[in-house]
């Protein structure tokens, strides 16, 4: 009744506070589904008040994106939707029917939700970003998972497949990925509320928060330069180079001039005119740890030569060269996390792990030596906290324990959990009796 303004309110609701109140009983109390869809069709039934009856519209928009009525009641709400001839009706309508076949949401409206159809939106349209530093904007819904909405975007930019990519989502200090079954707004209506109360204002207000998306390369197993030529240009190439330039990586001078050469046509593709300036740019062409192996004038000598070798290469077939390049290590394709080890005083105490496809790699920062690799397999129970990442080599009882200290622990736990899941699933899929005649 507040929400319709049928009710006075003795202080001012922002955003989806009323909202909340109303959709969580329903999805916390199922008995309660239809007498919300009942209270609702009554509010918008012969209301005299306009500005009653449009909230009330709003309400019934919003619930049809949340969660279904009954099988009892359907008839007589499908009966209805089809029957009146507000504008939002058979909108309403359509969105029931998917959330019968999608399932219901986990948590009431995101606030995107709620302003949209204040606004008499009902198409919602989010920004997404990419590694190459564009973005576009594609049409999400109340029932859309991350898994369609990966799908989407892979669609809408042409790659070969959404398989090893993930929405990431920004807030605060935080990058996210969103696991592929949920919901997009649960997860970042979760997420957002998750971060409100770990973080309470000083005079206990709730902080206001934004967030960015982003659609990024997460698992790299069947990853190959060359063979999706739209998602080397677009994503590889650029998650790729920033590892290179901080060092992650045990890369030769000749292999990090070819590099620079090559991101040098990607960047400026035949333009010349920079090289006399190559000296004062070496930091974003030249790994971190390189940079001092040679002196500015020997860098830009070699990279030029280099440069000189592939003329005629495109900015694209560039930057699969520098794929291609970087392929043959045993480090590509990973997530690098700088980390201090508790455990092992045969390790050194700053240790950098590399995750990719081949498990977890215990990397020498100094030298960039791989000591240990070890298989997903191999790893039998894994842990995280705010300030730590703990992992079990081996039977779980009498296995190798690593014990790190990080604030990245919740990267690494969930990069872990998607590569063992989606190596899992790989296996399964072998097992599977293929379909024929016996």
């Amino acid at each position: 009744m507040r929400y319709m303004g049928d009710l006075p309110s003795r202080r001012h609701r922002q955003g989806n506070e009323l909202t909340d109140r109303i959709f969580d009983t329903g999805l916390k109390n199922e008995q309660l589904k239809d007498e919300i869809y009942c209270q609702i069709v009554k509010q918008v039934t012969d209301n005299r008040q306009k500005s009653s009856e449009e909230h009330g519209w709003e309400l019934m928009w919003l619930l049809t994106g949340i969660f279904a009525c009954s099988t009892t009641l359907l008839p007589d709400i499908t009966k209805f939707l089809r029957s009146t001839r507000h504008q939002l009706a058979l909108d309403c309508l359509h969105r029931l029917q998917k959330t019968m076949r999608s399932g219901q949401r986990k948590y009431p409206p995101h606030l995107v939700e709620v302003e949209a159809i204040q606004h008499k939106t009902t198409q919602i349209y989010h920004k997404v970003y990419f590694p190459d530093d564009t973005d576009e904007a594609f049409e999400v819904d109340s029932g859309t998972r991350a898994k369609d909405f990966c799908a989407n975007i892979a669609k809408r930019l042409r790659l070969k497949s959404s398989e090893g990519f993930s929405l990431f989502v920004k807030i605060a200090d935080k990058v996210i990925s969103v696991p592929e079954g949920d919901f997009f707004f649960d997860f970042v209506r979760h997420l957002t509320d998750w971060i409100k109360k770990a973080r309470p204002t000083r005079d206990g207000a709730l902080p206001v928060l934004t967030y960015q998306v982003f659609f990024m390369k997460k698992l790299w197993s069947n990853t190959i330069p060359g063979k999706d030529p739209n998602a080397d240009a677009i994503f590889h190439y650029y998650q790729e180079l920033p590892k290179l330039l901080r060092g992650y990586h045990k890369c030769s001078n000749e292999e990090a001039a070819q590099l620079a050469a090559l991101s040098y046509r990607v960047k400026y593709d035949d333009d010349k005119s920079y090289f006399p300036n190559l000296t004062k740019m070496l930091r974003d062409f030249v790994p971190a740890d390189l940079m001092r192996d040679q002196s500015p004038e020997e860098w830009k000598r070699s990279i030029v030569a280099a440069y000189n070798k592939h003329a005629g290469k495109s900015p694209d077939d560039a930057k699969v060269a520098f794929l291609k390049i970087i392929y043959r290590w045993p480090t590509f394709g990973s997530a690098f996390f700088e980390v201090k080890q508790t455990s092992d005083d045969n390790l050194p105490d700053i240790l950098l792990i590399a995750i990719n496809k081949s498990g977890v790699n215990l990397i020498d920062p100094s030298t960039k030596e791989v000591l240990h690799t070890y298989p997903f397999t191999k790893i039998s129970n894994w842990s995280s906290g705010n300030t730590y990442f703990h992992m079990t080599i081996g039977a779980f009882m009498g296995g190798t324990k690593l014990l790190c200290e990080t604030s990245l622990g919740y990267k690494m736990d969930d990069l872990l959990t998607s590569y063992i899941s989606q190596m899992m699933s790989n296996i399964s899929k072998k097992q599977e009796p293929r379909g024929g005649r016996y």
